[in-house]
């Protein structure tokens, strides 16, 4: 199992659980980062935090911090 901040630049993964709390979790969930989710990571700050994610059509910025409590699993790459 991986977190949501181990996924690479231009890599996608499916969201399995996430253990925030409070305020951000509530925004997480309204924003659709729930279980089966497919999230695409597609950009970064120079910093390197935070990271721009794909979730559901819109893209959001989200500090490691609350990364590291995303679960999910990398998706494998279709080749053809």
């Amino acid at each position: 199992m991986y977190c949501l901040n181990d996924i690479a630049l231009g890599e996608r993964a499916r969201v399995l659980s996430q253990r925030t709390s409070g305020g951000i979790r509530r925004r997480l969930l309204d924003m659709g980062l729930v279980e089966g989710t497919e999230v695409e990571c597609v950009g970064q700050s120079p910093c390197g935090d935070p990271r721009a994610y794909l979730i559901r059509g819109a893209v959001i910025a989200l500090r490691a911090e609350d990364c590291g409590k995303i679960a999910v699993k990398r998706e494998e790459a279709v080749w053809g």
